[in-house]
């Protein structure tokens, strides 16, 4: 067995492109600076922690800085782009 330490740019994920979270990231692209926010349902907190988990990836592949708040009454998250200052 050859076992090698490599840099974890390097390793590439290809399951969220066929994921169920697809148009999730492609609302993603849209979001402009102090526009429109998305407003995503969720009906657990696990399904919440991988809308989360798959814009952290967004982000940091694009260099991006897309945040989120949620409302836990309506169980709903907002991901939205802060005006650049």
């Amino acid at each position: 067995m050859k076992i090698k330490l490599v840099p974890r740019s390097e390793v590439k994920i290809t399951k969220k492109s066929t994921s169920k979270f697809r148009p999730l990231i492609e609302a993603l692209g849209k979001l402009v600076p102090g526009g429109d926010a998305l407003e995503v349902s969720y009906s657990s907190d696990k399904e919440l922690n991988s809308m989360r988990n798959v814009v952290y990836t967004y982000n940091r592949e694009n260099g991006a800085k897309i945040k989120s708040g949620k409302d836990t009454v309506n169980s709903k998250i907002f991901f939205y782009k802060d005006k650049k200052k």
